[in-house]
């Protein structure tokens, strides 16, 4: 089993929601870029959420424009055993300062997770950080978690209820 390392944090003094992801897969590891794997439905998803094609850009204009709407991306996991890219196989993972990078975002209004292993890992490092920000649990963006598109797209698009 080798050892996978997440991608710095995308975030600015501006972010209001901060989506967390578990841990980078292959593919996106291989492209050293966040939701690299074809797919993987997160830059759909966010298009519809922000009314921004973000799938039609280059990668740079991606995580520009998340910026530019105030969401920041990250992992729960700084580091793991992992082979694939399910998050199933994740052993033995030591998780980034989640409380460290918050207290680094004077606007943040909610922390979203990626899907149940980012919610799981996330909730339990924030457990005693307090209720200072809304907690939202969203389907994975990624074609393992097979929920039809359309219910994904549904609870995804609670985002934007924290960028107004």
């Amino acid at each position: 089993m080798t050892t996978k390392r997440c991608f710095p944090p995308v975030v600015d003094i501006h972010t209001r929601v901060l989506v967390l992801g578990s841990l980078p897969g292959e593919v996106s590891l291989a492209q050293s870029r966040y939701y690299a794997h074809k797919q993987n439905r997160f830059w759909h998803l966010m298009s519809d959420v922000l009314g921004v094609d973000l799938v039609g850009l280059e990668y740079e204009a991606r995580l520009q424009a998340l910026l530019d709407h105030r969401v920041g991306l990250w992992d729960v996991v700084a580091e793991a055993r992992r082979e694939g890219s399910l998050d199933s196989s994740i052993r033995d993972h030591q998780g980034n300062d989640l409380i460290g990078l918050i207290a680094t975002l004077p606007t943040l209004k909610a922390i979203a997770f990626n899907g149940g292993t980012a919610a799981k890992i996330g909730e339990k490092t924030l457990a005693d950080h307090g209720d200072r920000h809304a907690i939202l649990r969203l389907p994975s963006s990624s074609p393992a978690y097979t929920l039809a598109y359309a219910e994904k797209r549904k609870a995804w698009e609670s985002l934007r209820d924290w960028l107004d």
